[in-house]
């Protein structure tokens, strides 16, 4: 098993010129939650998603939800930066996770701007990408993966 510098260092070395720490699979993302208190995974789906979709299962203290934008109408949360300093330390690693990748790059790279050093994007997201028949949670994410989660 990769100790967690292991994981930060592949972790940065994975995503070179993004406009943050660096990106993880789900597999290190779990890892690392596992091995440290200050690592943070950070939900940024709305709460629709995680009530409707599932929700991610991590030793406590350490799941923070802060929705990228807002159900319905996928407005951006004017008050993400606030709501982020409120839970999440700076110097803390912080794991961004969305349905498929795509809310979460944007949110480390805005909580890089913020001041946060170690904000990392988990690849692939919860449900991963639709398959051929438009379904998702079989090919990649945190639920492909088998990594623990409650259903809605």
């Amino acid at each position: 098993m990769k100790t967690t510098k292991e994981i930060l260092d592949a972790a940065r070395e994975r995503a070179p010129g993004q406009p943050y720490a660096g990106a993880v699979t789900p597999d290190e993302a779990f890892t690392l939650l596992q091995a440290a208190p200050n690592v943070k995974l950070v939900d940024v789906r709305t709460n629709a998603e995680r009530d409707w979709v599932g929700r991610v299962v991590v030793p406590e203290g350490q799941h923070l939800a802060v929705e990228w934008a807002s159900y319905p109408g996928g407005q951006p949360n004017p008050q993400f930066g606030q709501q982020l300093e409120r839970v999440a330390g700076k110097d803390d690693v912080l794991l961004f996770l969305c349905r498929s990748g795509v809310r979460s790059r944007h949110s480390a790279r805005v909580a890089t701007e913020l001041g946060y050093a170690n904000a990392f994007d988990i690849l692939e997201g919860f449900e991963g990408d639709k398959d051929g028949e438009g379904h998702r949670k079989t090919v990649g994410g945190w639920c492909k993966a088998g990594l623990p989660w409650i259903g809605a």
